[in-house]
């Protein structure tokens, strides 16, 4: 069994933010991580979390969530399993933007994990900044999740040919259209 037959022809792969700790927070600046997830052919992709200042705020929270679907064939499953996505925790002021501290995860490390699941993980940072304060860390959650599998979208294609069968020969759409005017009138009334 291929793991495109597991998975289905597509993986999702999902990243989620959640917070950090380990941060000095005495100078007003924005706070945000900036990841690295590979595209193939040597290739990353580059995503910020929004910024957050830490003149209003005590707590870093992000809470955010990235899906990246991408082929579950062998070949491509195999090339992710070597890869690794890297963290930056960045502050941003005046337009500059400085790593405070970095780390990378191997995705071979989610698809080992119990149900390919690494959940609210505090991931330690190398800091960049010879402070005496421990490095920053980031809360993260990251799961590999299969896509819909062949049989799933072999159903998915009969059932919609039934409907498009279903509705040759009748004027659907007039139908629809007469639907929508008498919710339109109704909703004047």
């Amino acid at each position: 069994m291929g793991v495109s037959d597991h998975f289905g022809p597509s993986l999702c792969c999902e990243v989620r933010i959640l917070d950090a700790k380990n941060i000095e927070l005495n100078s007003h600046a924005n706070l945000f991580v900036r990841y690295y997830l590979p595209a193939g052919n040597n290739r990353r992709i580059q995503l910020n979390t929004k910024q957050i200042s830490t003149k209003s705020s005590q707590t870093i929270i992000w809470n955010e969530s990235f899906s990246l679907e991408c082929s579950s064939s062998e070949e491509s499953v195999k090339y992710l399993k070597q890869q690794t996505v890297v963290f930056e925790l960045r502050r941003r002021k005046l337009g500059k933007s400085v790593v405070l501290g970095r780390a990378e995860i191997p995705w071979k490390a989610v698809f080992e994990a119990p149900d390919m699941e690494i959940d609210k993980y505090w991931l330690p940072m190398v800091s960049m900044n010879e402070t005496g304060l421990k490095p920053p860390s980031i809360r993260l959650s990251m799961k590999m999740v299969g896509g819909p599998t062949m049989a799933e979208m072999e159903k998915r294609k009969k059932r919609k040919q039934g409907l498009k069968d279903h509705c040759e020969g009748c004027d659907c759409a007039a139908d629809y259209e007469i639907f929508a005017l008498a919710a339109a009138l109704e909703g004047l009334l």
